[in-house]
């Protein structure tokens, strides 16, 4: 396919002054821990009172797992509509994903559904819930923790793309689940630096993930520096000191980088309402983080990905439902039709650049090019 050079891509990574001088910091071996100045940075910009970085958002996932103590039978409650580090990161425990179709309006979690298991389903086995926060939009939270407590199972979030987002008032990250986990690098949006970052408010698990995130080597404070001890089962889960200067600069400008996203979803919910063969979304409310724009196609979605990839536009696709996959399809005699509301939304659904360097003209590029292809469907 001779497509054009990409004009708008999907995602674009977002620098800055402040990221420039950061990195100029570490790399001249200023005497900053650039990895303690952001979790505290982090831990005051969302309200929490601990936060934990790592080396990726899927580090901060499985050492969550570690820390909750997963192990081989347990199970752990995803939606069947998310990124593969999700059940990915209970398999390596031998644990099992339990997937959860999703409500069909902002395409999470379907919270009754997962009432629904958990009531038919107690099991001493069944250890977590990891709930995703896709796009930034949320569900109903404190009926989520509230099932937690009823029925004994450890809430954690995924909130790669709602950095920023809140939930009544509070920050995601500080609204009360038992571990949130965050991804600098979001998933399927390319940036220059990885890092991901655990948050819990719970002093237990937190100090299990310290231990662990540095395989649970100990020290005495007091010995030689050399001199360490070996606990428990970890794994190196570190982040670098570059990445962490970089993320330092992404969180300060995170609030202004949401406020231009919520534009660019305005613009485009203004211009594509009423384009033919074209739905908006319908699940953003005001404390989204916007990370995400998602229409529908009402037909031929991929054609229609690809008319807009020559015309030089990028897009994404969030998710191919996880029972659509040949591992967990196999592993766990999936049927196509198990997840209806998943299956039928991923035939339609495409993910449109929105990013804050995006300038009005990119935005009105995109839209102009999504009414000319629409006219062309039959």
């Amino acid at each position: 396919m001779n497509s054009k050079a990409m004009k708008i891509p999907f995602s674009k990574y977002e620098s800055s002054v402040h990221a420039h001088s950061n990195v100029s910091d570490a790399l001249d071996g200023e005497d900053v821990n650039q990895v303690r100045e952001l979790e505290e940075e982090f831990s005051a910009y969302i309200g929490t009172s601990k936060a934990l970085a790592t080396s990726h958002g899927t580090s901060a996932l499985h050492l969550a797992m570690l820390a909750l103590d997963l192990k081989r039978g347990d199970k752990v409650i995803c939606s069947v509509n998310a990124h593969p580090s999700l059940p990915e990161v209970v398999r390596h425990f031998d644990a099992e994903p339990v997937f959860i179709d999703i409500e069909p309006e902002n395409y999470n979690m379907d919270i009754l559904k997962l009432e629904e298991y958990l009531e038919s389903n107690k099991s001493k086995k069944l250890k977590a819930v990891i709930l995703t926060h896709l796009g930034g939009n949320m569900v109903d939270l404190d009926k989520v923790y509230s099932l937690g407590r009823i029925y004994n199972v450890k809430i954690v979030e995924d909130a790669s793309d709602a950095l920023g987002a809140s939930y009544k008032g509070k920050k995601i990250g500080a609204t009360g689940a038992d571990i949130v986990c965050f991804n600098f690098s979001p998933h399927l949006k390319k940036n220059i630096c990885n890092g991901g970052m655990l948050v819990s408010e719970d002093e237990e698990i937190m100090q299990r993930a310290r231990l662990l995130a540095n395989h649970a080597m100990v020290r005495d404070e007091d010995a030689l520096e050399y001199i360490y001890d070996v606990i428990d089962i970890g794994n190196d889960y570190s982040l670098s000191q570059l990445n962490a200067a970089y993320i330092r600069a992404q969180i300060k400008d995170t609030d202004k980088n949401i406020q231009r996203q919520r534009e660019i979803a305005k613009m485009y919910s203004q211009e594509l309402a009423d384009v033919e063969h074209v739905s908006i979304p319908m699940g953003i409310d005001a404390e989204s983080a916007c990370s995400l724009y998602i229409i529908k196609i009402d037909k031929n979605r991929d054609s229609f990905a690809v008319a807009l990839k020559e015309e030089g536009i990028g897009t994404g696709l969030h998710y191919i439902p996880l029972h659509l996959l040949t591992y967990y399809k196999s592993k766990y005699s999936l049927r196509v039709n198990d997840f209806p509301v998943a299956l039928r939304t991923f035939q339609q659904v495409l993910s449109l650049p929105i990013y804050a360097s995006m300038s009005d003209e990119d935005v009105k590029t995109v839209i102009n090019t999504i009414k000319k292809i629409a006219k062309t469907r039959v």
